[in-house]
């Protein structure tokens, strides 16, 4: 049976991944990020990269080992949402999304080890819109303290509570949750890498 590998902690791409039908291994990279681009699409296909890559360095792969990286920014008005460092951070994103449309970035790298010891590698970049309605910042407060967005770069997860006040989206979702599964998929079967068995 094939090996793939998750080089992702997310448990939101876990659940994804299972969902239709993958079954993987979960080994976080762990490397230091390093950000050389300035374009969202770059800044997530380079990211996803060095995940992948430093999840390869770590083993000696068996042939046909697959090794999926991800890496999900939010972008709004030119300027690159991580992860908030604190609370007052997420409220303040989140003042800046409500009633706005931004936009969702999830770079893949997918990795398969071939008979010669060398890696087929892919790497792409998919981008949603989404749009949330007004929200006040009493409601911004009220679901930051549940600790929820955290995490989350953006500073919100539309799979939880904040996708109360999506108005709508342009683009895959799961995109949003953190990785494009649609597009995955139909990548590694353009490019011959099996995700399933």
């Amino acid at each position: 049976m094939k090996k793939i590998i998750l080089a992702s902690a997310s448990p939101r791409r876990r659940e994804l991944l299972a969902n239709v039908g993958v079954i993987f291994q979960v080994c976080p990279g762990n490397s230091e990020e390093r950000i050389t681009k300035e374009i969202p699409e770059e800044i997530v296909e380079e990211l996803s990269l060095q995940k992948a890559m430093a999840v390869a360095s770590k083993f000696d792969m068996e042939d046909g080992t697959v090794i999926l990286g991800a890496d999900t920014i939010v972008s709004f008005d030119g300027k690159i949402l991580g992860k908030p460092r604190n609370e007052e951070e997420a409220v303040n994103t989140l003042m800046m999304l409500q009633g706005n449309t931004h936009q969702v970035y999830t770079g893949v790298t997918v990795m398969e080890q071939k008979e010669n010891s060398s890696w087929k590698t892919l790497t792409f970049a998919e981008c949603t819109d989404v749009s949330f309605y007004p929200v006040s910042e009493e409601e911004i407060r009220a679901y930051v303290a549940t600790g929820e967005p955290m995490d989350k770069a953006g500073s919100y997860g539309i799979q939880g509570a904040f996708g109360a006040y999506v108005r709508g989206i342009r683009g895959d979702y799961t995109n949003v949750v953190g990785l494009p599964v649609g597009r995955l998929f139909y990548e590694a079967k353009e490019h011959g890498i099996e995700l399933r068995g």
